[in-house]
């Protein structure tokens, strides 16, 4: 796609954040282009979507807000009140400085993993945010500049019925056709009617190719107009794992995703290297270092992290290069609200090797509404050149679907 970039020098242009204001613009090219900039306060609201959604909040004395998004997660919001005091005062354009801080004065919660991770990767969604607005550029720029100004989304499908085949199938046919998206996930770990004890994760035959049947009836409607991924969501042993993708080698499946537990890397690299179906995972697996060996062990054919819990948008940035040292693509999990789905878009706008972004909430008919933007337009994101995310938060609509007992965050 084509843009006259002329619209990003153009004193006259509009943008429709409340954040951005002239006075406020004004304030922060007086700073110094935003060096003088402090934060102020650091502030949460969770949302009640089909996911618990927190919104990140982070306010400066130059009038100019950030927002961001944590993936959820119990004790997210404690965690970010307890890292407040680590930010206060400080220059929100370090984030590499912020973050590393973070990480390092967290370390007795854990910041190794886990939803401390989680925490600051909200703050770090909503610094790019904030940096992005007071420079004056999209969020992308602060991560090198784009290689592409759509990003394909993929959606991540439920039919009424997941254990009959024909019912995904028809779901698959509906989005397709009815919703415009070319990339769609189904889930394959759902009731057979033959499972004996789910617990000791085996797969019998004939689980199997009931597994099967929902992969030949789904790729068979769909499979010549979209991309089409399953996901295992960590349910079945080594052993099962290697059956189930010899058995489907012979489909076009985009990819087979988490089909064992995230702990085992090894495991994890049997089954990957035991199949030419590929294999994806990565979404539990936290910050760089945790990614590294799927990656230097090529355990995975796809790796898959979720930016608003592996740590944020520069580690999903170092994760994807580390990736791209061995031409490993990049295809995000996300379960995420419009914040942190842009987000991710940023990332995948900004590293070569992106496939796709998940889209969880298809059948959520307020998701969008939450911002005053529009964000998926038949199957993709287009990238906005407004400056951070390009995003403004409708305070009524988070006000109107937030958790029970969560306080709205302060206006811009």
């Amino acid at each position: 796609m084509v843009r006259d970039y002329r619209q990003l020098h153009d004193p006259n242009a509009e943008y429709t954040m409340r954040e951005l204001s002239a006075d406020t613009m004004g304030l922060a090219a007086k700073r110094g282009g935003g060096r003088d900039v402090s934060i102020t306060d650091v502030q949460t609201t969770m949302i009640d979507g089909n996911f618990p959604w927190t919104l990140v909040r982070i306010y400066t004395d130059a009038g100019i807000v950030g927002t961001g998004e944590a993936y959820w997660g119990a004790g997210v919001p404690e965690l970010i009140d307890r890292m407040t005091p680590f930010l206060v005062g400080e220059n929100p354009l370090d984030i590499d400085r912020l973050y590393e801080h973070l990480i390092q004065k967290m370390s007795g919660e854990g910041s190794i993993a886990g939803v401390t991770v989680t925490a600051v990767s909200g703050i770090e969604i909503a610094l790019h945010d904030l940096a992005g607005k007071i420079l004056d550029v999209p969020a992308y720029q602060l991560l090198g500049g784009k290689y592409r100004d759509e990003v394909r989304v993929y959606c991540d499908c439920h039919a009424g019925d997941e254990s009959e085949p024909d019912s995904n199938a028809a779901e698959a046919e509906r989005v397709v056709e009815e919703l415009g998206y070319d990339a769609l996930k189904f889930d394959l770990d759902v009731p057979s009617g033959e499972e004996k004890d789910r617990a000791n994760r085996h797969l019998s035959d004939r689980e199997i190719e009931h597994k099967v049947e929902i992969v030949e009836e789904v790729t068979d409607r769909v499979g010549d107009r979209a991309d089409v991924a399953f996901d295992c969501h960590w349910s079945f042993t080594g052993g099962s794992a290697k059956r189930l993708a010899a058995r489907l080698e012979e489909y076009p499946i985009w990819w087979l995703e988490d089909p064992v537990p995230p702990e085992n890397h090894d495991v994890q690299r049997e089954v990957t290297q035991h199949t030419s179906t590929p294999i994806a995972a990565g979404e539990n697996v936290y910050r760089k270092h945790g990614q590294r060996r799927l990656v230097d062990q090529q355990a995975v054919d796809i790796l898959a992290p979720d930016l608003p819990k592996v740590g944020g948008m520069r580690e999903t940035r170092k994760i994807a290069d580390l990736a791209d040292t061995y031409y490993m693509p990049i295809a995000m999990h996300n379960v995420s609200s419009p914040v942190a789905t842009m987000a991710s878009a940023h990332v995948a706008s900004a590293i070569p090797n992106s496939l796709a972004v998940e889209f969880h909430s298809y059948q959520l008919g307020w998701w969008e509404d939450l911002v005053e933007e529009s964000v998926i337009e038949e199957g993709s994101i287009e990238i906005s050149e407004a400056p951070g995310l390009g995003l403004t938060l409708d305070l009524d609509t988070v006000s109107e679907h937030m958790v029970s007992g969560e306080e709205l965050f302060d206006e811009a």
